[in-house]
């Protein structure tokens, strides 16, 4: 293990991450919210630890390897989202214990959205803005993580992309064509947020609102600066623009890469997961569409609006603030499922991801079809590609985990004292990264005790780096040498 060469990595993020601190500065000056000593406070302590962190340790420069990456993708998001929490805590305008500001911060980062504040439009405009600068953040991070390193790190079978992607490759390190790559893919997620926050402002939002909310849309965050989310603007114009780059951003970036190098769309429809994560979205559209409007619950028109954009929030884990909860029957519960789903590999999406249910699905009428024909060679495709066992074997024991995760922190969750309901939705909303559950975490977590929030903090970090690279770090055998 490079414990220096780790520690300099970690010093450089810090000193770097320190840096992000001085624009909500500025636009605490810019409206005069007298908030400005909070971030400024922020920035000397994660610039100091930053920089106490890496000098020592500046000349080293060996090769990562394999294990390295492990502990270095986990303490990316736990170290980052620690230090995210200093400006929360200090802050004047808020009131949050450490529990709090940590569960708030690791929320923004890992584009969770689950949030412990309330009264949002009473809030300094630099708080607002800082939380969503951390889901903007971490929103990159995470394609930019998840298209360089999962796939050299054979995450649950995301190493079927160090083949088929077009940045990773197949050796173990770094090298200069993934640079190039994830440069590419951070224009493209600045193209998509410039765009959403044009098209927010025509739309009728301020310029400020229109900036935070693209933030938000494109990282598939669901943070607002109101209570009511997205709802408060009472515009259909603006619940169809967030549904069309909710949609965009679950969609695979590599995708994105690979049509803006080539000038053309005829990728998407050749990509097998894009295919079955985009007839996800209607199914699940024309369902919940329907049914509104055949139970009355809603106009026509609303039913389509209000369908569409909470179907899309739900599948691609963005979870801004939305009634589905309250609506009928099997709603609900069927729009909380799809959220497992999640978006596509590479993408800001949640959940599972589309390519690792596809290859489930396959697989499950693979071993049907060997009980009729028990001597056939049946591979399994995702599109012309034939899948290796190996790739297989790696998303089952991603699904077993993932589901044993999942009941252990349901009953912790109940021993706290959540009923039934409460318990069940908060770990799938924060293990799927949706924000938003049902019971008494429908639109806030700020009831809960801090134990649960603990535990449900534990859920965003496990579902954000894909369940493995968090629990590898807890078996023995990582840390031998």
């Amino acid at each position: 293990m490079q414990f220096a060469t780790i520690a300099r990595v970690l010093g450089v993020l810090l000193m770097l991450f320190s840096l992000t601190l001085l624009v909500p500065i500025s636009v605490s000056l810019w409206f005069h919210d007298q908030n400005y000593l909070t971030f400024l406070i922020g920035f000397v302590i994660t610039f100091g630890a930053g920089a106490a962190t890496w000098l020592p340790v500046r000349g080293q420069h060996q090769d990562l390897r394999t294990r390295d990456g492990f502990l270095i993708t986990a303490l990316f998001w736990f170290v980052l989202g620690s230090f995210g929490a200093i400006p929360l805590y200090f802050s004047m305008g808020l009131d949050l214990s450490v529990t709090d500001a940590i569960f708030e911060s690791l929320s923004g980062l890992t584009t969770t959205g689950a949030t412990v504040i309330s009264g949002l439009d009473a809030l300094p405009p630099s708080i607002l803005y800082y939380r969503h600068q951390l889901q903007w953040l971490g929103g990159i991070g995470i394609i930019v993580i998840a298209v360089a390193i999962l796939p050299l790190l054979g995450i649950g079978g995301m190493q079927l992309y160090r083949a088929e992607a077009p940045g990773p490759v197949k050796d173990n390190k770094l090298t200069p064509r993934i640079t190039e790559t994830a440069k590419a893919l951070f224009l493209i997620y600045v193209g998509f947020t410039i765009t959403c926050f044009l098209a927010y402002k025509l739309a009728g939002m301020t310029w400020f609102e229109s900036l935070g909310h693209s933030f938000s849309t494109v990282a598939n965050g669901g943070f607002s600066s109101h209570d009511e989310s997205l709802r408060y603007y009472d515009s259909p114009a603006i619940l169809l623009i967030c549904s069309v780059f909710m949609v965009l951003a679950g969609a695979n970036f590599a995708l994105h890469f690979i049509a803006w190098r080539d000038k053309s769309l005829w990728h998407y429809m050749q990509d097998a997961e894009f295919r079955f994560y985009f007839g996800w979205i209607v199914f699940g559209s024309i369902v919940t569409v329907s049914y509104l409007y055949a139970s009355e619950t809603l106009a026509f028109t609303d039913s389509l609006v209000l369908g569409i954009y909470n179907l899309a929030s739900t599948l691609t884990t963005a979870g801004f603030a939305s009634d589905f909860n309250l609506w009928p029957s099997f709603l609900p519960y069927m729009l909380f499922i799809l959220a497992f789903l999640g978006g596509c590999a590479s993408s800001t999406g949640g959940g599972m991801k589309m390519i690792r249910v596809l290859l489930l699905y396959k697989q499950g009428v693979r071993e049907v079809n060997r009980l009729i024909h028990p001597n056939a060679v049946i591979p399994v495709k995702v599109g012309k590609i034939s899948v290796p066992d190996r790739v297989i074997e790696a998303v089952w024991g991603f699904f077993a985990m993932y589901v044993v995760t999942y009941i252990v922190m349901f009953l912790a969750l109940l021993m706290t004292g959540l009923d039934l309901e409460t318990a069940f939705s908060a770990v799938g909303a924060c293990i799927t990264n949706l924000g938003p559950g049902m019971g008494d975490v429908a639109s806030n977590y700020g009831a809960i005790s801090d134990p649960a929030k603990w535990i449900l903090t534990f859920a965003m970090l496990l579902g954000r780096l894909e369940v493995f690279t968090l629990l590898v770090l807890f078996s023995p055998m990582f840390w031998r040498r």
